[in-house]
């Protein structure tokens, strides 16, 4: 497959970090990364930085913010930076009336202590739904803690239910201090981005002519780190950020990636919803012979799924719609799935829910990632990810037990009619979604969701 080499050509020549493979280490669930969590803050000598799309006003969220606190008035020159999205930060859980922002608890916390801690809030965009901020990492002096997990109850595994993310943790000194200098360059000082514990935080309103200035420098900043050549038991690593559709470097490396497939390739995502590059590229791979492993949560296991027992609300109808593409994308290719070439893996784990996200190609390539590979992702908010090389293999053994990680609750789709159609819907979730076909606003959602 001359077109994968020429593919592999152009990620050999990318910028990386050489990382010693036994400095990277996979957690497998959401409670020991929850315990890691707490162990590295309270070990944490000269910095924590974190950046992640919320840290919620629940047990587990102040939880972890109470560590933090504690950690800094245990060691007051503990340089603590937490940066969340700018909107939502500032409302409730959606469907849950009455509740308020997490600024309110952050504001709580800060009168509560004599040493302070700083957490700004980020706004990509003027308005949440057009593209909010999705960077994911958490530095703990020379450690990178990564996962798209945010930080509440169900992330954390706090009660008996849990989301589950993937999990993986970098010591390399290099490879946080870029993530640190990116953090600091794009968002520190900027006047788009103000702290969520001043007493009149402004609003996106008044904070419109500045948003508007942040935007192209958030497309233009990128990790910056001196290029170091990968030396035995090392692994290449190159972190990448990206927003908006186009000149996105992240989006450019995810596609180059998976066009170098030659024999498998294995993706994670909580949605199927593929934006329509990454959908061409995966019927060209299946042309080609490629194995296409997808890994994808059931509608049972989706964030917005409501139970027929419960009320419906509109929100509730996005598991459907994302069932309704898989069925078509499955009935399309169902003789490679007879062949064994594409395998649809549905994950469902008793009343859990499924938020991975990744790629796996061969065993070579890997992409860690809270990119959701949905055209929200792909064009509206700001996301990062890192690439791994890793040509001697030294990784595979870690990311065998993880696959099989992650595989352990799925079951394969062997024909696409064992996936629901509409008329096995509750009926308010088909009266829903053919009055969005009717009027075509599935389109929008597909882009918005």
């Amino acid at each position: 497959m001359p077109l994968a080499h020429h593919y592999r050509t152009l990620l050999h020549r990318l910028p990386s970090l050489a990382v010693d493979a036994d400095q990277i280490q996979v957690l497998y669930s959401a409670q020991s990364f929850k315990q890691r969590l707490l162990e590295l803050i309270a070990n944490a000598q000269q910095r924590i930085y974190l950046v992640a799309l919320y840290l919620q006003d629940d047990a587990a969220g102040r939880e972890i913010l109470t560590a933090l606190y504690e950690a800094k008035q245990a060691k007051p020159d503990l340089d603590i930076c937490l940066f969340v999205d700018f909107h939502r930060a500032q409302r409730g859980l959606i469907g849950q009336k009455g509740q308020g922002g997490n600024h309110k608890m952050y504001q709580e916390f800060a009168e509560r202590y004599a040493e302070q801690i700083n957490i700004y809030g980020v706004p990509v965009k003027g308005r949440e739904i057009l593209g909010v901020l999705h960077l994911k990492g958490f530095v703990f002096d020379d450690t990178l803690l990564y996962s798209g997990a945010s930080l509440n109850d169900i992330y954390l595994h706090q009660d008996e239910r849990y989301r589950f993310d993937r999990y993986h943790q970098f010591s390399d000194a290099h490879l946080a201090d870029s993530m640190v200098d990116y953090m600091t360059r794009l968002f520190m000082q900027n006047p788009a981005v103000p702290s969520l514990l001043a007493p009149a935080i402004p609003s996106a309103r008044q904070l419109r002519g500045v948003i508007r200035q942040f935007k192209p420098q958030m497309k233009r900043t990128q990790y910056q780190f001196a290029d170091e050549e990968r030396k035995a038991g090392q692994v290449s690593v190159t972190p990448l950020a990206g927003l908006g559709k186009r000149g996105n470097r992240l989006n450019r490396m995810i596609r180059t990636v998976l066009r170098s497939s030659e024999q498998q390739l294995f993706i994670c995502t909580p949605y199927f919803n593929l934006p329509k590059p990454l959908a061409k590229d995966v019927r060209t791979l299946l042309k080609k012979g490629v194995t296409v492993t997808l890994v994808i949560g059931d509608k049972t296991a989706n964030d917005f799924y409501i139970p027929p027992n419960e009320p419906f609300r509109t929100i509730g109808g996005l598991p459907y719609l994302y069932e309704t593409n898989l069925r078509r994308f499955a009935r399309a290719h169902q003789t490679a799935i007879y062949q064994g070439k594409l395998n649809i893996m549905l994950w469902r784990h008793e009343r859990n829910s499924y938020h991975l996200k990744g790629i796996f190609v061969d065993d070579d390539l890997a992409i860690i990632t809270g990119n959701n590979l949905n055209p929200r992702a792909w064009g509206l908010d700001l996301e990062n990810g890192l690439l791994l090389q890793d040509p001697e293999q030294l990784l595979q053994p870690s990311f065998a037990a993880e696959k099989n990680n992650i595989l352990e609750h799925c079951q394969r789709i062997e024909h696409f009619s064992e996936i629901e159609e509409m008329s096995d819907y509750p009926l308010p979730v088909q009266k829903l979604l053919k009055r969005v076909q009717r009027t075509r606003a599935n389109v929008l959602l597909k882009r918005l969701l």
